[in-house]
């Protein structure tokens, strides 16, 4: 997941929470990125709480990105570049860079604590006064209509033994294992790049979908599509 870069000079305290972006938000909502305009305040309200997170502590610890729906909106808000490097410029005294999971390497700072998710969570509550909304937890995101990707579709296989199912690479790794009922739904996830969660096929309810493709999700076998 991305990371910050360091920026210049300090933080106007949290006065990049109050900026707004409509075209940001029109954006999000025509390509299909949130169901609806108030979702997409929500994530983009997360966006400016990491960015102040990070430059509030880019001397301690390079705090990840950790979530992919939160992370999208970054993006978004990236393509318009202007209105992105302005806001970086007014609050942050300088661009705030983002680097995916695999961008090139840096050298390593030693003196930087690690990222992780619960100290990420511990100091959202810190500096905000209260825990980390729902939507950092991408996958209760998850219903019928939500739209994901199948990382590893092509190169899986299914099997099935004992009433159970099994999604497998093919050198043998067993990466999910489940009830043989869900064993079409985990033929479908194989093979099909994206769908949508009511797509999944077989003798499922809805709910039965979501916590199957909740599970994958948190193993990083599917991703929610922006």
């Amino acid at each position: 997941m991305a990371t910050n870069a360091s920026v210049r000079r300090p933080v106007k305290d949290h006065a990049a929470l109050e900026y707004e972006a409509p075209f940001l938000l029109e954006k999000l909502v025509k390509d299909r990125v949130v169901d609806e305009t108030g979702e997409g305040q929500a994530l983009f309200t997360e966006v400016k709480r990491y960015l102040v997170l990070t430059r509030l502590d880019h001397r301690d610890v390079a705090w990840e990105m950790y979530s992919r729906r939160v992370d999208e909106v970054w993006h978004q808000f990236i393509l318009f570049t202007r209105e992105y490097s302005d806001f970086c410029d007014e609050y942050f005294g300088g661009f705030v860079h983002h680097r995916p999971s695999n961008a090139p390497a840096m050298s390593p700072n030693r003196s930087l604590r690690p990222s992780s998710f619960s100290s990420f969570g511990a100091r959202y509550r810190e500096v905000f006064g209260h825990a980390l909304p729902e939507c950092w937890m991408d996958a209760r995101s998850i219903t019928p209509d939500r739209r994901l990707i199948s990382n590893e579709a092509g190169r899986l296989v299914v099997s099935e033994g004992l009433g159970r199912a099994s999604l497998i690479r093919q050198d043998g790794t067993i990466l999910f294992s489940v009830d043989a009922i869900a064993l079409e739904a985990l033929a479908f996830v194989a093979s099909t790049p994206a769908f949508y969660v009511r797509e999944l096929p077989g003798d499922l309810t809805d709910e039965e979908r979501c916590a199957v493709a909740e599970t994958l999700h948190e193993q990083r076998l599917l991703r929610i599509a922006p």
